[in-house]
């Protein structure tokens, strides 16, 4: 917990990011029913009745201290998918920079194996010579800045989602206005707040 707290606590440095990422599914939900705009002396009226059309994977980048995500729109969230993440976060977004750490979950398919079980050998080490993978904690996951960005996401895509097409130009249009508004998240839990509101959760300590 502390690393990432310390990791949260450095300057920006264009030259190293610190990226965020997550991933969560959302239910696509079709309504079978026309709604019934309100009228005078009369509410809107809603049947809710709907219908399920499977799901899809969403995997978030975020990095806060740039004000800048995107979102990723997949079928599944295997191994491959997260290495192939990795490979466009290396190649594509950031094809300049030293280096690049990231913050995520501990997963089972969040690894540096993923990329060999994907790519060539070759390529896999150029992808992870540039990654340094920073977990949170066993039951921690709130201390990833990705999950505040999926929350605010959640709020504006709405509770239906008819189809695959809705929703990634639903996600592309919230990824593109709150990108272009520089929107981030205020993180001011600290160490030092930690080791006084957590300490129950730290190793007893005798001078």
């Amino acid at each position: 917990m502390e690393h990432i707290l310390d990791l949260y606590e450095q300057p920006y440095n264009p030259h190293r990011p610190l990226v965020c990422f997550d991933e969560t599914s959302k239910q696509l939900i079709a309504e079978t029913q026309t709604r019934i705009p309100a009228r005078p002396g009369q509410v809107a009226r809603i049947d809710y009745e709907y219908k399920r059309n499977g799901t899809r994977n969403l995997f978030m980048f975020f990095e806060p201290l740039a004000g800048w995500r995107h979102i990723e729109v997949t079928e599944r969230r295997t191994k491959q998918d997260f290495a192939r993440c990795m490979k466009w976060l290396v190649d594509i977004a950031y094809p300049d920079v030293e280096g690049i750490d990231v913050v995520l979950d501990n997963l089972n398919t969040h690894s540096y194996a993923a990329l060999y079980e994907t790519f060539s050998p070759a390529e896999a080490l150029h992808i992870a010579r540039k990654l340094t993978f920073h977990f949170t904690p066993k039951h921690g996951s709130w201390l990833n800045m990705a999950e505040i960005e999926f929350s605010v996401l959640s709020r504006k895509l709405g509770a239906y989602v008819p189809d695959v097409q809705t929703l990634k130009r639903k996600v592309f249009a919230v990824e593109t206005s709150r990108n272009q508004s520089s929107s981030s998240v205020d993180w001011q839990f600290t160490t030092d707040d930690a080791r006084i509101k957590l300490k129950r959760l730290y190793p007893s300590y005798s001078a």
